[in-house]
């Protein structure tokens, strides 16, 4: 298997949003109300992609899974109730979503890995993310892959679940 974890390019939208779709619809069935209100869509992929901020994962020319990986660039984290691990620069993870065909397979937590890899790489040592109280799958990877719980954030007018994860710093 050759998996590359790379930026997304605009003329990989249709694919993305195809994986995104089908999590839209995992999300609903399993009764999570998370991305039930036509969001995300394929207009927030492109400007992920046209910022530079959209990644997918393939396995050689296929696309396996998409995430979002800003830096520095949540305003919502600013107003945490709790508190985050860390103070400084950070990564942020949005919209994590696996191919229905590829699913179980580990998948998600190689792109959180990738994630880190592409934090080391900028100097980066902490990792935020945040997920609805009844997305129990991600909350699972974010807690089995080393991330702490640090309280809430609000997003769209719902309260979410926040983690970070804060990495070693490199010799």
């Amino acid at each position: 298997m050759n998996y590359h974890f790379r930026k997304a390019e605009l003329s990989e939208i249709a694919s993305i949003w195809e994986i995104l779709q089908e999590a839209i619809l995992r999300r609903k069935e399993d009764g999570s109300t998370q991305w039930q209100d036509g969001y995300p869509n394929p207009e927030v992929v492109q400007k992920d992609i046209e910022k530079g901020e959209g990644f997918v994962l393939v396995d050689g020319e296929t696309i396996v899974g998409y995430s979002a990986v800003l830096i520095n660039d949540e305003p919502a984290y600013e107003k945490i109730e709790g508190n985050w691990l860390t103070n400084g620069d950070f990564i942020v993870l949005h919209r994590v979503a696996i191919s229905e065909k590829y699913l179980g397979k580990g998948f998600a937590k190689m792109i959180l890995k990738h994630i880190e890899d592409f934090a080391l790489s900028n100097n980066i040592y902490s990792i935020k993310a945040d997920t609805n109280f009844d997305n129990i799958a991600m909350i699972n990877i974010f807690e089995n892959s080393g991330y702490t719980y640090c309280g809430e954030v609000f997003f769209r007018g719902s309260s979410r679940k926040a983690y970070e994860k804060v990495l070693a710093k490199q010799d």
